[in-house]
């Protein structure tokens, strides 16, 4: 069974900085792209970055130059650097396959408020 654990999300001013993680197991992580998307209310759920086994990245045209996607293959663990956070980025974050599995975790809430 596929189990995705995110964290690192929080409360942050406009123009700061949070780490997200994310743990998987019940899949071959090491050979699968993974990716980060996030869900605001009201809204459908949206990729917003992804990395493929090999490492290569793609991400979302509002995120570009602000997140970093990352992997480490020997923790099965994805992470999302975001930098220079706006109001419109907050959401629920979570990590899943690219394309994604039908499981998904319970994400974690990144809101940017003043």
């Amino acid at each position: 069974q596929v189990q995705l654990v995110e964290s690192g999300g929080g409360l942050v001013q406009p123009g700061g900085s949070l780490r997200l993680s994310c743990t998987a197991s019940g899949i071959i992580f090491s050979i699968k792209a993974m990716g980060w998307y996030r869900q605001s209310p009201g809204k459908q759920r949206e990729l917003v970055a992804s990395i493929t086994s090999s490492g290569s990245t793609n991400y979302e045209d509002s995120v570009k130059g602000r997140f970093t996607i990352s992997r480490d293959n020997a923790l099965s663990a994805v992470y999302l650097q975001m930098n220079s956070l706006k109001f419109e980025d907050t959401a629920v974050y979570y990590c899943n396959r690219e394309p994604p599995t039908e499981y998904w975790g319970r994400g974690t809430q990144v809101t940017v408020s003043a």
